[in-house]
This record gives structure tokens, C-alpha cells and sequence, in this order.
């Protein structure tokens, strides 16, 4: 099995500060140096600071865990995460087959007896950078779903980054709270580093 998705190097920075805009305007946020951007932390979530990771990401936050959820994202009992991280650059015109690839990627570690199906797939844009959007529900293969979503953002020609929501079990709140984490994001200043590669 293809381990995660956009791999990085380095180690991280972050800390607190207060956003205006959007559905989460006036929560504190997460700015992660390592990843070069900023995104919000909703009410009653966790801040998962001095946590160690995988490689693959380079700051957390988690939601609420509900009883009776399945495996998911590291999470016993269920719950929400949205985890961030970056890579290597990526062109604008590859950002939507790269995204896509690393989101089924991420499925497939996180519920490796699932299946996935895609639900969206857009182009957007965080602070004025080329961004691309997928969505994918998730069948956890225990009966369970879980929605996940994944933003790349072309943060300039040599870096980008990308935020990774999932939900477990999937609910129509709990969901657009991710989704409004992934949209309060924006791009800050990275730290210099070596970005990860993509795996094939």
C-alpha cells in the first residue's frame, strides 16, 4: 500500500492568532510556519500542539470524538481532524490529478477495508494562490462512513500545501465544520525547508 500523499521534510512551527473572515471569523487559528498557511480552530476543538505526526503532516486540530465511531485518522472513538502539511511545487494545471490521487492516497492509510467515491472536485482559490478541492465519502468497510476533504494550494513555484479533513462517523454538521476549516485557510509566511516529494 502507497503510504499517505504529499511527504514532507523539516520540522514545525506554530502559534495562535485571531482571523476575521468567513464562517469561523474571530476564532483563534493555527499558523503553520512549516506549510506557510493559517487556518482556523472552531469551538471546542483541540489544538493538537506538541503532538507528534507522521511525516506527512506538520500541524492538527481535533473536534469532539463521538461514541460508537469507527477507526479513523488516529482517532479511537471518532471524531474530526483536520490535519495540514506541504510539499513540493505543483502547477496549476496539475493541482486537480494531484489532490485527487493523494485524497483516495489518504483513504486507503486511514480505512485501509474502504472504499471511497468521489462527491466533488473544484477549483478554488486561497489568498489569491491557485487551490484545487476534493471531496470523497468514504465507506469505512465496518458499516461505518466517514467524509474526508483535501485542499492543495500552489503556494508559490517551489512549495505548495495542503489541509486534510475527515470525519468519522460522517454527519452533515460535523462535516460543514470541517469544510469551514479548509475555507478559513489562508497563506502565510512558510518557513524555508526542503518540501517532500509526491509519491507516484
Amino acid at each position: 500500500m502507497a503510504l499517505i500523499v504529499l511527504a514532507v521534510g523539516g520540522g514545525t512551527a506554530w502559534w495562535l492568532t485571531r482571523g476575521e473572515d468567513g464562517a469561523l471569523a474571530g476564532r483563534p487559528r493555527v499558523t503553520d510556519a512549516a506549510a506557510g498557511i493559517s487556518y482556523a480552530i472552531p469551538e471546542g476543538w483541540k489544538h493538537d500542539e506538541g503532538k507528534e505526526l507522521i511525516n506527512a503532516f506538520t500541524s492538527s486540530i481535533t473536534g469532539k470524538r463521538t461514541e460508537g465511531g469507527s477507526r479513523g485518522a488516529g482517532q479511537d472513538k471518532g471524531g474530526s481532524v483536520v490535519l495540514a502539511g506541504r510539499s513540493r511545487g505543483v502547477p496549476e494545471a496539475d493541482l486537480q490529478r494531484q489532490v485527487e490521487r493523494a485524497a483516495r492516497s489518504n483513504a486507503e492509510f486511514f480505512y485501509p477495508d474502504g472504499s471511497s467515491t468521489r462527491e466533488e472536485s473544484r477549483p478554488t482559490a486561497v489568498s489569491g494562490r491557485p487551490a484545487h478541492t476534493v471531496v470523497l465519502k468514504v465507506n469505512d468497510g465496518k458499516g461505518g462512513e466517514a467524509h474526508l476533504r483535501m485542499t492543495l494550494i500552489a503556494v508559490d513555484t517551489s512549495r505548495s500545501a495542503f489541509l486534510l479533513g475527515l470525519t468519522q462517523p460522517a454527519d452533515p454538521s460535523a462535516n460543514k465544520l470541517v469544510d469551514a476549516v479548509l475555507e478559513s485557510a489562508t497563506v502565510s509566511g512558510p518557513e524555508r525547508g526542503t518540501g517532500g516529494r509526491i509519491p507516484a
